[in-house]
């Protein structure tokens, strides 16, 4: 038998009731949140997770007050692999996070199409687990949409802009999308380290910095199989250091965003 998240039952009850409530049939409730009725009536049935969009708008339709948002966010960190789900509270309770990625876009910059690519891309993920993280991965980004979101500055190398993910259609969405999120939200920063820049500190791989309100900071290393959180002021000591040459080769804010326009209109 298929193991079913409590989380997710506990939408999906919640939401029949709520639907019930506002006496709206399932067809209706779709209509009115602009998705299809196969959907609203598989989640109903615990047998799809719901994306934040989804949920966002049945708040919003049946007058919730943020419920389906609020349970959403668990139904996403409870499909989230355990290695990472440490550092995924630490997002979520971080005033401050710095990243550097020299291999693709960021997980909390990525676009629903980007995601999936990344994430299909091993062939090791049966479909619906791949549907699953996509769904926990946009989650996460609700952090950047909160009343007071964490000031989040990430770093990329040029080769992030250019590597063929997901095909013309996907990068040209996902560079648009980068562009678009740097200008509307003030605490999100966005460099990029061009390839003139040659060989620099950041090519030794990924990294994330996370401050929190106590003023500790905490570094995450992600590698092909597992992630680690570190917090031994060693370890973080170096981690800075290693941002600070990242950052010092890196173009400025508005430079970095001319050259990812650029780029994305490469991609057509």
């Amino acid at each position: 038998m298929k193991h079913v998240s409590p989380v997710l039952e506990i939408f999906a009850e919640e939401l029949k009731l709520a639907r019930a409530a506002a006496e709206l049939t399932q067809t209706q409730l779709a209509e009115a949140i602009n998705y299809s009725g196969s959907l609203v009536a598989k989640i109903e049935l615990a047998e799809r997770r719901p994306n934040p969009d989804f949920a966002r708008r049945c708040d919003e339709v049946l007058a919730t007050s943020g419920l389906f948002t609020r349970i959403q966010r668990q139904v996403s960190r409870d499909v989230i692999v355990a290695w990472l789900q440490e550092w995924v509270a630490v997002e979520q309770e971080a005033t401050t996070l710095r990243g550097f990625e020299p291999l693709y876009v960021p997980g909390l910059l990525q676009t629903e199409a980007y995601a999936r690519t990344v994430l299909s891309g091993s062939g090791l993920l049966a479909r619906e687990d791949v549907e699953q993280q996509v769904v926990a991965r946009l989650g996460r980004q609700a952090i950047l949409h909160a009343e007071h979101p964490p000031l989040l500055t990430v770093v990329v190398d040029e080769a992030v802009l250019r590597r063929p993910v997901g095909g013309p259609a996907v990068m040209r969405e996902q560079l648009d999308h980068l562009v678009t999120l740097a200008g509307a939200r003030p605490r999100v920063r966005i460099h990029v380290v061009p390839y003139s820049a040659g060989a620099y500190a950041g090519l030794d791989g990924p990294f994330v910095m996370a401050t929190l309100p106590s003023g500790d900071d905490l570094l995450f290393v992600e590698g092909p199989f597992h992630g680690r959180t570190y917090d031994g002021a060693e370890d973080v000591q170096s981690a800075i250091q290693v941002w600070e040459s990242v950052r010092g080769v890196a173009l400025p804010q508005q430079q970095s965003l001319d050259l990812i326009a650029e780029v994305a209109r490469t991609w057509t």
